[in-house]
This record gives structure tokens, C-alpha cells and sequence, in this order.
């Protein structure tokens, strides 16, 4: 919920899996969070900034972990690369 200014006021903001969009219950004690660091095309130097991605347990107990965080970095870097050359 938001209040008039714009700014979230909710106690609690659940987290969503980046491969599924499922929510990440309170109780997943299973899912991870991964912050990877943006890197600057040109140099090849972290800019400082991160993107985070959620897996939620669902996902690392099928053993598709690793198959999600892979297609969602690579996925997430060709966009990133379109839109420099733009």
C-alpha cells in the first residue's frame, strides 16, 4: 500500500521468484536471493550497481536452479547490451 506521497508503507513487501513469478513465502526458508553486478560493456568494470534475483525453493528443489539463474542472467545481459548500442 502506498500513501499520498507515493512511499510504501506495508510492513511487509513478499518477494517474487524471478523464474516462476510465484511468491516467496516468509516460511521459504529454501529460497536465495542473488544480487550480480552490472558491468560497464565498454570497460568491463563493475558500475556498482546489482540485480537481484529471487529463486524461490520450489525451484532449487527440482534441481532447476541452476538452468534458471543461467537463462535469467543471459537473458538480462542481452538486454542490457541492446540497449547500449542504442
Amino acid at each position: 500500500m502506498q500513501n499520498e506521497a507515493g512511499e510504501n508503507v506495508d510492513l511487509y513487501v513478499p518477494r517474487k521468484c524471478s523464474w516462476t513469478n510465484r511468491l516467496v513465502r516468509a516460511k521459504d526458508h529454501s529460497s536465495v536471493q542473488i544480487n550480480v553486478a552490472n558491468v560497464d560493456p565498454v570497460t568491463g568494470i563493475a558500475t556498482g550497481d546489482a540485480t537481484p534475483y529471487c529463486l524461490a525453493g520450489y525451484i532449487r528443489f527440482k534441481s532447476e536452479g541452476d538452468l534458471a539463474f543461467t537463462a535469467l542472467v543471459q537473458k538480462n545481459d542481452a538486454a542490457m547490451l541492446a540497449g547500449s548500442e542504442e
